[in-house]
């Protein structure tokens, strides 16, 4: 495609076509690059830094402490066998499942993606159906063969405010993607007979917040499990902050479904 014709299908001049190509954006407004990068079939992925990289670091933590959520909870549960971070790489599709769980009696795979947020609620959807596809051939790498038994999905969702709103708008998509809750996904784990696609919040017992304090370093504080305002959190945040998850009596999922 010519400069000229991807000028006039994103409605801007050839002379702004021709600086993005030479890299020279960056004075440019961000809906002029993304209009030009959309007429070439380009997604562009925005990465914030903030304050030297601690939120990236904050998010790190949330997902960490999701993952440690999820580990004890397959603990209580011996049938299954689990692998965190399973990596793959099949003819060019690269990526990893946040955990692979193998329940052997009912040959059953389980994929889970842990998402302590939702910015693009299509892009999980095309996630978790591609990691869903792709774990057979995973699972086989570790020994794993469903049989024709099926595979299995759970996307377990931090609980925040935002995490609920944004799913709430778009409930009925939500819905037909993944039909099981939270409150069915504890009984199924005990006997997974049939393959399932779930999703579930994971109940907030704590908020990490970052404060600058007076030498402009940043503390993280994380507040006590026994105390909680509405919404489960706890402190005077300046914004929402990444909930971290805890095991509900007996080891039990306690969620709900994106309502």
């Amino acid at each position: 495609m010519r400069q000229s014709d991807v000028a006039k299908s994103a409605d801007v001049s050839r002379a702004t076509v021709s600086r993005i190509e030479r890299g020279d954006w960056e004075p440019l407004p961000f809906g002029v690059v993304a209009r030009v990068a959309a007429r070439l079939d380009i997604r562009l992925d925005v990465l914030p830094r903030w304050r030297g990289g601690e939120l990236d670091r904050l998010l790190n933590a949330g997902h960490s402490a999701m993952h440690e959520h999820v580990a004890r909870m397959f603990e209580q549960r011996p049938a299954w066998e689990v692998v965190p971070e399973a990596s793959f790489s099949f003819y060019g599709e690269r990526g990893a499942v946040d955990v692979l769980a193998w329940h052997a009696a009912r040959r059953m795979l389980l994929v889970v993606e842990l998402k302590t947020s939702i910015v693009d609620v299509q892009d999980l959807l095309v996630t978790v159906d591609r990691k869903r596809r792709l774990a057979e051939r995973i699972g086989a790498e570790h020994g794993w063969r469903t049989r024709g038994a099926g595979t299995s999905a759970w996307v377990a969702v931090a609980g925040t405010r935002t995490n609920r709103a944004r799913l709430a708008a778009h409930e009925a998509v939500l819905r037909r993607a993944f039909p099981v809750d939270g409150r069915t996904v504890a009984s199924w784990l005990g006997d997974p007979a049939a393959p399932i696609a779930a999703l579930s919040f994971l109940q907030i017992v704590s908020v990490q917040n970052v404060k600058s304090n007076r030498g402009g370093s940043q503390r993280v504080r994380t507040a006590d499990s026994g105390q909680r305002g509405p919404g489960g959190v706890r402190g005077r945040a300046r914004s929402e902050a990444v909930s971290v998850p805890a095991a509900a009596p007996g080891g039990e999922v306690e969620g709900s479904d994106p309502t």
